[in-house]
């Protein structure tokens, strides 16, 4: 596996210190101790374990995907093998205190870390990636008994960890848990139900799991205002950490998708006998409240995991049009001479720009979020804090639904950029593609994401978060008109986000009264409104990159700076025109989908 195929470094290093300026997080007193080097070291680390550990056998546990013979689940070697790499290089708390024996890096570089082991292999990084956030779920509202309990042996992976949600009469709607926690004598909590679609929910990579379970406690509000949250683990964990007896947890069985095939999806059973134990965390019916921590953590998650496949095809596709002959030019009709490598066809480089576009973008788009996670930690004030988290919230649907989409169609792309060939298990594009069709509903679906997002995130606090980033993209069309060449561009995005804010008011009263036809067309909103934050990603990305072309020192960096700025004309010339038709269509309030009679299908 060519190291190239995981990540263009060049891209990475321009991300995060020409655009996200991440060095400066080194002037910040959490951050005091490193410096542009010990980031690097970590990254050069970080690619280094998921080239040589992860990248290898990313395609044999896809074809040996994890089995269940009743007893025990069984897996390929290697996945635990690069795990446990994984762990005793720090990443699993890369960005905790010291004192939990944590690195204390920014979010951004964590976040960029775990991006390289995402490409080289998202089912086995999987694991890591629910352990962590299950991890700051204990650490933000678990008690400090909880926390003595699980806390150091999550963060070194001796323990591995899940969030159990869906059950299979509820799907995505949680107000429709029936899981039950009854109290116990010694502050406990009797745990019986079913959960479906855990992921990471059993396997032997690990000394434990630890669940995080919603579940209702008798008594209760109906809904979701009645749901708690609860440390469930496979085996109990003694007061002095270690590892006690098996709690009454069971694998019920194994869900085969068509990707992520060597992450474990589980049918897990609370409480068949009638033992399984678990403890509260927090206050009691706020669990989902507790849970959304976690799940928004996870969103931001699935978005980047759905970047780095969108990013593998893109890489495989070029390198494939580089190397492959075929064709001629269209006006040359001598079968004679000699054909021309692929990516020589206007049609090819089509292709290619509008993945380059899609995953550069959303790459930019997720590091940015995690951006604001540093600035929402070690921000400069109250002030400044605040408004990264409103910003945040405001762009998680986005983060998780935009490049989900998107990023799959770079996919798509890639496979057409190799033919036949790219329906051939003999070629990564396909399997790429099998995988990131899952991000599409992990974490919830479009629609769900559409819904918050108008429903909830652009109104909320009277509109504040989507001031926020008007004042944000404001900014960056002013930098923008101070060079010529981006002036057009500057322009059209400030045209399009005023008719994207004057969409919003026009669905405001609707929202109000009829909130069902309001969101009815959601979806769409959704689409416009990450088409107009991606092209806002790719103008920080072309001033940047305007700025620093005349000073590059080496041809190289003037191609790669010239690339930058030729996949931003794609997106505003290709991409954002989508915009206005979509807002147009909204504000007519459009009754089609809603008033379609379902006996009429």
């Amino acid at each position: 596996m060519q190291d190239a195929l995981i990540i263009n470094t060049r891209d990475l290093e321009f991300q995060l210190f020409e655009v996200l300026e991440a060095e400066t997080l080194t002037q910040r007193a959490r951050h005091a101790d490193h410096t542009r080097e010990t980031f690097n070291a970590a990254l050069e680390t970080a690619h280094a374990v998921a080239a040589e550990k992860f990248a290898p056998h990313n395609r044999l546990s896809d074809e040996h995907e994890p089995q269940f013979d009743g007893q025990r689940v069984t897996m390929p070697t290697e996945v635990k093998d690069a795990l446990d790499a994984f762990c005793s290089a720090g990443f699993l708390a890369a960005g905790k205190d010291y004192e939990w024996g944590g690195m204390q890096l920014p979010s951004v570089i964590s976040f960029a870390c775990l991006s390289l082991f995402k490409s080289a292999n998202i089912a086995t990084s999987s694991y890591a990636m629910l352990t962590t956030a299950n991890a700051n779920v204990i650490e933000r509202f678990g008690s400090a008994a909880q926390k003595r309990k699980y806390l150091q042996a999550l963060f070194e992976g001796r323990a591995f960890g899940t969030m159990a949600l869906t059950e299979p009469q509820a799907g995505s709607s949680l107000s429709d848990l029936v899981t039950s926690a009854t109290p116990n004598e010694d502050g406990t909590y009797s745990i019986r139900g079913n959960k479906i679609f855990i992921s990471g929910g059993d396997h032997e990579l690990s000394e434990n799991i630890v669940h995080l379970v919603l579940a209702r406690i008798p008594g209760g509000p109906p809904g979701v205002k009645g749901i708690s949250l609860f440390t469930v683990p496979k085996f109990h964990v003694n007061d002095d950490g270690s590892r006690g007896e098996r709690n009454d947890v069971a694998l019920a069985g194994l869900i085969h998708k068509m990707g992520w095939r060597g992450t474990t999806s589980t049918m897990l059973s609370f409480g068949e006998r009638g033992e399984c134990i678990g403890e509260l965390v927090g206050e009691p019916h706020h669990g989902l409240a507790y849970m959304f921590h976690m799940m928004n953590e996870a969103r931001i998650g699935v978005g980047l995991g759905a970047v780095m496949l969108g990013y593998r095809g893109y890489l495989a596709s070029l390198q494939y049009a580089r190397e492959r002959p075929q064709g001629r030019r269209p006006e040359n009709k001598n079968p004679l001479d000699p054909q021309l490598p692929l990516i020589e066809h206007a049609d090819v480089r089509r292709m290619l720009l509008a993945q380059k576009a899609y995953v550069e973008g959303a790459y930019a788009l997720c590091l940015y979020a995690a951006r604001l996670v540093d600035e929402q930690n070690t921000g400069g004030s109250d002030t400044a804090r605040a408004e990264a988290g409103l910003l945040l919230d405001l762009l998680t649907p986005v983060v998780k639904s935009w490049p989900s989409q998107w990023c799959l169609e770079a996919n798509s792309l890639a496979i057409q950029i190799h033919g036949g060939y790219g329906y051939t298990r003999e070629y990564p594009v396909e399997q790429f593609y099998r995988e990131n069709r899952l991000n599409m509903i992990h974490e919830g679906t479009h629609g769900i994401q559409a819904i918050d997002l108008l429903g909830r995130k652009v109104v909320m606090k009277q509109g504040a978060a989507l001031k926020l980033l008007g004042r944000e993209i404001q900014r960056s069309v002013e930098s923008a008109r101070g060079h010529p060449a981006l002036q057009a561009y500057a322009d059209s995005l400030s045209q399009a986000w005023s008719e994207l804010t004057g969409t919003v008011e026009a669905l405001l009263p609707t929202l109000a009264s009829e909130s069902e036809r309001a969101l009815a067309n959601a979806n769409a909103f959704l689409e416009a409104f990450g088409h107009i934050v991606l092209a806002w990603t790719w103008l920080r990305q072309a001033i940047v990159a305007s700025a620093a072309l005349p000073e590059a020192k080496s041809e190289a960096d003037r191609d790669f700076y010239r690339g930058k700025l030729h996949a931003c004309q794609w997106f505003f010339h290709w991409e954002l025109p989508r915009v206005s038709l979509m807002l147009a269509t909204l504000r007519s309030l459009d009754d089609t989908t809603l008033s379609m009679a379902p006996q009429w299908f």
